[in-house]
C-alpha cells in the first residue's frame, strides 16, 4: 500500500511546524504517511486545488487560504460553517471514482483541548483581545460553551468588532458578547485570551493589554507560541495565575486533523511531549 499523502498550504508558508507535528503524530498512530509544504499564491489556489491538492488524502490550510478553501470544498462540516473558515480538508474517492472534499475547522477543538489539558476552565466571563480570524474562532467557541465575553480591539477595527459581537448576540442570545476598545477595558476576567500577534518573536517585549488587566485575570491563554513564554504569560504566572501559550493548541488542532483523516486518537501525555519538542524545534530555526 502506498504512503498516505498530506500537506499544508499557505502563502507565504515560511518555516511552518506542521510537517514536524504531523510526522510525529503519524508515527504515534502507526500511519505510513508523508506531509509536505505547498506555497500557493491566492490566484493559483483554484487550479492547484483541482490539479494537485485533490490527489492528496488531505491537507491543512493557513493564511491566506482559510476562507477561499470554503468555496472550493464539495462539502463543509458544521465546524467550518460555524467559524466561517477551513483549516483542514479531507479527500475521499466516491463510488464513481471522483475525488470528493470536505472542509473542517479544528482550531476550536484545539483551543478547548489545550485549556482542558492545562486545567483551565472556560469560565463564564471571558475577555478576548483581537477580532481577526482566530479571535472569531475563540469567540464562537466560547459562546457555544455558554460563556459571556468582552472582545477588545483597537479603534481602527472597533466597528467590525461591534458588528461581530452583534452577530454573536443574534446567534447565541442577547448579552453573549460586547465590543470595547482595548484602551478602555479595565475589568476582571475568568479567562483572558490574546488572539493577536502582539508579543510574537521578535517583538517579545510587547503586551496586548496592561498589567492591571492581567492582574485581574484568573487565567490567561495566549495564541502566540513563539517565544515559549510570552510576556503576557510571564506576567500572569508571576501573579500566580494559570497561563499557557498557543503551542499545545497548535498540536491539538493538528491531532484533530489526524482524527478526521485517519481516526487516530492521542494521549494527553504524548501531546505534552510533542508540544515541548516543538519548542525545541523552534529554537533550532
Amino acid at each position: 500500500m502506498s504512503k498516505k499523502q498530506y500537506g499544508v498550504i499557505g502563502h507565504p508558508i515560511g518555516h511552518t511546524l506542521s510537517p514536524f507535528i504531523h510526522t510525529r503524530l503519524m508515527q504515534l498512530s502507526g500511519i505510513d504517511g508523508e506531509y509536505g509544504v505547498f506555497d500557493i499564491a491566492p490566484d493559483e489556489l483554484s487550479e492547484k486545488f483541482k490539479s494537485e491538492l485533490s490527489k492528496l488524502d488531505g491537507f491543512n490550510a493557513t493564511i491566506p487560504h482559510k476562507q477561499a478553501v470554503m468555496r472550493l470544498a464539495d462539502h463543509l462540516d458544521e465546524t467550518a460553517e460555524l467559524y466561517g473558515s477551513v483549516n483542514t480538508v479531507a479527500f475521499v474517492t466516491d463510488g464513481c471514482g471522483r475525488r470528493v472534499s470536505t472542509g473542517y475547522t479544528t482550531d476550536g477543538i484545539g483551543f478547548v483541548k489545550a485549556l482542558e489539558n492545562a486545567g483551565i476552565p472556560l469560565g463564564s466571563n471571558v475577555t478576548i483581545a483581537g477580532c481577526g480570524g482566530v479571535g472569531r474562532v475563540f469567540a464562537n467557541t466560547c459562546a457555544k460553551q455558554g460563556c459571556k465575553m468582552t472582545i477588545l480591539e483597537c479603534e481602527a477595527a472597533i466597528e467590525g468588532t461591534r458588528s461581530f459581537a452583534a452577530e454573536l448576540n443574534e446567534r447565541f442570545g442577547e448579552g453573549t458578547a460586547k465590543a470595547m476598545l482595548t484602551s478602555d477595558f479595565c475589568g476582571e476576567s475568568d479567562l483572558l485570551v490574546n488572539a493577536t500577534p502582539v508579543g510574537m518573536f521578535p517583538k517579545c517585549d510587547a503586551c496586548v493589554v496592561g498589567d492591571s488587566v492581567i492582574n485581574k485575570a484568573a487565567a490567561v491563554f495566549d495564541a502566540v507560541y513563539n517565544p515559549s513564554e510570552t510576556l503576557i504569560v510571564k506576567k500572569a504566572r508571576a501573579n500566580g495565575s494559570k497561563a499557557i501559550t498557543g503551542m499545545t493548541m497548535l498540536v491539538y488542532q493538528a491531532a484533530a486533523a489526524q482524527t478526521i483523516w485517519n481516526g487516530s486518537e492521542f494521549d494527553a501525555k504524548d501531546i505534552d511531549i510533542l508540544a515541548a519538542d516543538c519548542f525545541k524545534e523552534l529554537e533550532k530555526r
